[in-house]
């Protein structure tokens, strides 16, 4: 049986897919800015990047309805697979980004990510706590 995820309770709090959705991408971009700043002067590098909506079946586990539609606006509005992992293979293989890190791409281009993204305190928190429940995965 696949799970709906279009909304859940979690703690008595109703959480909708979406959000949980904005907040991965968020956290994602958290992690990533905090990893390049612990790789400062090593050498290595981390960026994130957006592909842009990509036609892969995103959302296709959700209800009916809203699957009918993730299929239909992703037929009319994605990207094919192949064109949306150019900016994750620039970034692996340009010689323009060496050596840049800590930076948000779209399109191979450098762009500013959200306000809430810089917040340092929430990427040091986030990295605090996936310490801790790594190092309790070992």
């Amino acid at each position: 049986m696949q799970r709906d995820w279009s909304s859940t309770t979690c703690k008595g709090r109703r959480i909708s897919g979406w959000g949980a959705y904005a907040q991965s991408k968020l956290a994602n971009l958290l992690f990533t800015y905090e990893l390049a700043r612990h790789l400062d002067g090593t050498g290595n590098t981390a960026n994130a990047l957006h592909p842009g909506y990509v036609d892969t079946g995103f959302a296709l586990n959700n209800g009916s309805l809203f699957r009918v539609g993730a299929k239909l606006s992703a037929h009319i509005f994605g990207r094919k697979p192949e064109v949306g992992t150019r900016t994750s293979i620039y970034l692996a293989s340009s010689p323009e980004v060496e050596g840049v890190t800590g930076r948000y791409f779209h399109d191979c281009t450098q762009i500013e990510s959200s306000p809430a993204s810089y917040n340092q305190d929430a990427a040091l928190k986030l990295w605090q706590v996936s310490m801790e429940m790594t190092a309790q995965a070992l």
